[in-house]
């Protein structure tokens, strides 16, 4: 039992940063808009922001964080308009995925990213995939670009 605990733990060290990530996405439905910004990864660290809103009115927005632990474990911290953060360990990941969860947090409890053909899906879930919100984004190239 220890020695396939212990390779858990392995493999989730060794999970890549989501570099697909870096850039800035957007999703628009009319008048109605949702964005996320990421820097690259460097120095163990993607850092994000998001924000929803309808013409010029914010209604949402949110600090995000991407950082590998001294313990090699990916992690990924929100906070949506400035609470303190949440953290989600990352349990799957490639170079166009990552998935991360907190099966003790209210909703969501898994946080997944995959890179698509024509941008980034984003979906927020219960722990087992159940009561899933979806976002689909265009890219709008880098944070510098705005």
């Amino acid at each position: 039992m220890l020695a396939l605990l212990l390779m858990a733990q392995a493999a989730t060290s060794t999970l890549p940063m989501p570099a697909f990530l870096a850039g800035c996405w957007e999703r628009r439905t009319g008048e109605r808009w949702t964005e996320e910004c990421w820097t690259g990864p460097r120095g163990g660290m993607m850092i994000g922001s998001g924000r929803t809103g309808k013409d010029d009115t914010i209604s949402n927005w949110e600090y995000m964080r991407i950082e590998r632990g001294a313990d090699g474990a990916v992690t990924f911290y929100a906070s949506p308009k400035g609470a303190p953060a949440v953290g989600f360990k990352a349990t799957a990941a490639t170079e166009k995925q990552i998935t991360f969860v907190n099966p003790r947090h209210d909703y969501p409890q898994r946080v997944r990213y995959t890179r698509t053909a024509t941008g980034i899906e984003a979906e927020v879930s219960l722990a087992d995939g159940s009561t899933p919100m979806r976002w689909s984004y265009r890219s709008l190239g880098s944070p510098a670009g705005k």
